[in-house]
């Protein structure tokens, strides 16, 4: 089962991050900023749809923030809880993946992404959905729900057994999620900060094919949303 589901969430990153893709509009000028860059492989990626050059990225990794500066991402060093090192209204787009649920200070998180972020420019936002009917399952059966299996620096996959990692093979200090979202209220929260919310999309919808995310995005696993500086 573990393998069937492992197989699933592969199709369901990729599909998501297809989402992501589908979401960018095309600006050779663009200044693009990918908070939470990783090894910069996706960045690069997602640079190339927008058809930009001027490529950022912030990271707190330092080894992959070598791998990130060798696909030419300009990255920066600091905690996304905090101020952002960079001037006000200065990019044009800006992309942050399965990042907001591992902050504790997401009112700062969205404040500064405004403040950075140009008038009429936009943010894509991806992160897990607490009412993906995988983690409805999970509450009912009386089990930690899948997206918040990871809360502690000891161990992953607490409370759940079927949840994916319940090993201790990344960092735990970098992958513990605080809180989980559902589509109305992340709504809700972006329009509070001043955004206007675009288009959301959908994708993974476990234990069946994750493209059914796509349809009944209100339940798909991970949701996608394109919100706007107004």
């Amino acid at each position: 089962m573990r393998d069937y589901l492992q197989n699933l969430y592969i199709k369901a990153v990729n599909l998501n991050n297809e989402n992501i893709s589908d979401l960018l509009e095309k600006n050779n000028n663009a200044r693009f900023l990918d908070l939470g860059c990783d090894d910069g492989n996706l960045t690069k990626i997602l640079a190339k749809v927008i058809g930009t050059s001027s490529i950022y990225g912030v990271e707190i990794i330092d080894e992959r923030i070598k791998i990130a500066e060798m696909n030419n991402v300009i990255v920066k060093k600091f905690d996304l809880n905090g101020r952002f090192d960079f001037s006000d209204d200065f990019f044009d787009v800006i992309q942050t993946n399965q990042v907001i649920e591992h902050l504790c200070n997401s009112d700062n998180f969205l404040s500064e992404i405004y403040r950075i972020l140009k008038p009429g420019g936009y943010v894509i936002v991806s992160t897990e959905n607490a009412s993906s009917w995988c983690n409805i399952f999970a509450s009912v059966m009386g089990w930690q729900i899948f997206s918040l299996t990871n809360f502690s620096s000891k161990k992953q996959g607490i409370g759940n057994p079927f949840a994916l990692r319940r090993d201790n093979g990344f960092d735990l200090k970098f992958w513990k999620h605080v809180r989980v979202y559902n589509i109305k209220g992340l709504k809700e929260y972006f329009e509070i900060f001043g955004f206007e919310v675009e288009k959301i999309k959908g994708a993974g919808y476990f234990p069946l094919p994750c493209w059914l995310g796509k349809i009944d995005k209100r339940h798909s696993h991970f949701m996608t949303f394109k919100i706007r500086k107004k």
